[in-house]
């Protein structure tokens, strides 16, 4: 059985602290492909390295909190092509902070998404309180525009938005909650846009606080999506994973 967690920060603690004991319990788990989204411009240096290892694949970008780093686009279009970067990542939008201002990471945000349209890669998306605004901007780059919304734990209808722009939905440790927004849209995601990421050491999961989650949580993560479905944790295994490799190309 394999699987693939779509979003892990690696080079963060506790994560950092033992990478290569990390990949092992993964690798033992079944999870065999990981994808490391930088967050600020000081985290690509670490994510190429990470890349270097096998099994791990980059993603580059500017996570919203930091919108006010200094983004060249050519930077970061060289940044994906050079180093075999599998998407344009983390970007997003978050109206729970207040500096940088909303207005400043969807500038920066249009400007990742044209650079994503442009190299024809994946857009790994966070959204917190700002869910109007990043459909709006989504909607300026539809059709071309293929991403997924990591962490998705929201109610049903705001899902089917997002699956209406061709987005895939990530889902992680929320799911694993009894009584969820999560839960509730996981059963209505349909089988060919669903995925599966931990969002380590970000992101806790039912009974696991969040510094102690890895990439190998996302089998348990499985598990609760296939409860959830009433299917199998092989049949959700085969087919997040096959979404994981033909939308990401790895």
């Amino acid at each position: 059985m394999e699987f693939v967690d779509t979003h892990c920060h690696l080079y963060e603690p506790p994560l950092a602290d033992d990478v290569d004991a990390v990949l092992a319990r993964a690798v033992e788990s079944g999870v065999t492909r990981i994808v490391v989204p930088a967050y600020d411009l000081a985290s690509w240096a670490k994510v190429r390295m990470l890349a270097e290892r096998p099994g791990v694949h980059a993603a580059f970008g500017l996570h919203p909190w930091v919108a006010g780093e200094p983004l060249d686009p050519a930077r970061l279009h060289d940044a994906l092509r050079e180093n075999g970067a599998v998407a344009v990542g983390e970007i997003g939008l978050d109206a729970k902070v207040e500096d940088p201002s909303l207005e400043t990471q969807r500038r920066v945000l249009r400007l990742q998404l044209r650079v994503a349209c442009e190299l024809d890669l994946p857009v790994l998306l966070h959204c917190r309180s700002a869910f109007d605004e990043l459909i709006v901007e989504l909607r300026e780059f539809a059709p071309e525009l293929r991403g997924i919304i990591h962490a998705f734990a929201k109610e049903p209808m705001l899902a089917q938005r997002f699956l209406d722009l061709g987005m895939h939905l990530a889902f992680g440790g929320a799911v694993t909650r009894p009584g969820s927004k999560a839960g509730r849209s996981v059963e209505m995601v349909p089988e060919t846009r669903l995925l599966l990421e931990t969002d380590a050491p970000s992101i806790g999961l039912d009974e696991v606080p969040p510094e102690q989650v890895e990439p190998r949580h996302v089998r348990e993560i499985a598990e609760a999506v296939a409860a959830i479905r009433g299917t199998t944790v092989d049949a959700i295994g085969r087919a997040t994973t096959a979404n994981a490799r033909a939308l990401l190309r790895i």
